[in-house]
């Protein structure tokens, strides 16, 4: 059964309404040009209201080492995701923590490059060239064929849909589907409603 990632969450209201749908994790993000940025102490107090076994996921992109470190420990974060263009030296340096490496696709992956990369799990989104994230565009999935190679957890993200989830699932197989736009009213604000219906759609097995 694939699991449900809502990422974007900026209040308490929102992290439980998605955790009460049956999501699996939820993702902060720690990125000050985003729209859905939240502070360190915010998702501090959200996390300190969530159960243990929903797992908080930290949202990074090109930040120094030493910052990311004191989020993780103020935020108790389950796992970094790393949305920027991270070497695999830098995530190497989090050995001791579970690190997701995204990537935005454009072209055929390369999966040697890739496997550069020793890191938890690995992240695949639509690359925009003015955006890095939360785009709300879907990639052609084709251009990831290959992931079945791939011996890693893999997340889908880029324009899931409750419309599209399934054809998702059931083209690329991952083993994660990561949300965040088209479950909101506005950047930043979900809506509780659409949240339920995507994860209706996604664990349904029609």
């Amino acid at each position: 059964m694939v699991k449900i990632k809502i990422c974007g969450i900026t209040n308490l209201g929102d992290a439980q309404g998605a955790i009460r749908a049956g999501c699996d994790a939820i993702g902060f993000i720690f990125y000050k040009n985003s729209p859905r940025y939240l502070t360190p102490q915010k998702a501090k107090k959200i996390v300190s209201e969530l159960p243990k076994s929903i797992l908080k996921i930290g949202v990074f992109v090109n930040a120094r080492e030493k910052t990311i470190r004191r989020i993780a420990r103020l935020c108790r974060l389950d796992i970094l995701q790393f949305h920027g263009s991270e070497s695999p030296a830098f995530c190497n340096r989090f050995k001791l923590s579970k690190v997701i490496k995204a990537f935005r696709v454009k072209e055929e992956l390369d999966l040697k490059k890739i496997s550069e990369y020793k890191t938890f799990a690995y992240l695949f989104d639509t690359f925009v060239p003015s955006k890095l994230g939360g785009t709300g565009k879907k990639f052609d999935w084709k251009l990831i064929r290959h992931i079945d190679s791939i011996k890693l957890p893999v997340f889908l993200s880029g324009g899931l849909s409750e419309k599209n989830v399934r054809e998702a699932i059931k083209h690329v197989r991952p083993a994660w589907v990561d949300i965040s736009t088209s479950v909101e009213i506005k950047p930043g604000k979900k809506d509780h409603k659409k949240i339920k219906r995507f994860i209706q759609a996604a664990t349904s097995r029609g």
